[in-house]
């Protein structure tokens, strides 16, 4: 009985993977930030130079989030 159940239950599964597909970005981006305050800590003459570098991480990493939503969208 419980089987059938289960077999009834219908929805989209994209919200489950873009859920679990947003993990990793939002640790990088948390990585990221942290690195960069850190940094900027130890040596604060560097903050200009590290701060570009911490906003092209910042975009690479978001690009990762963006595709993992428009995938869940593409493949349902």
């Amino acid at each position: 009985m419980d089987l059938l159940a289960a077999v009834n239950i219908n929805g989209s599964l994209s919200a489950i993977g873009y859920g679990l597909a947003a993990i990793g970005p939002g640790i990088g981006v948390g990585i990221i930030f942290a690195s960069y305050i850190q940094s900027t800590a130890r040596q604060p003459e560097s903050a200009g130079l590290t701060r570009t570098y911490m906003f092209l991480g910042f975009a690479v990493v978001e690009a990762l989030a963006l595709l993992g939503i428009a995938f869940g969208f593409v493949f349902k």
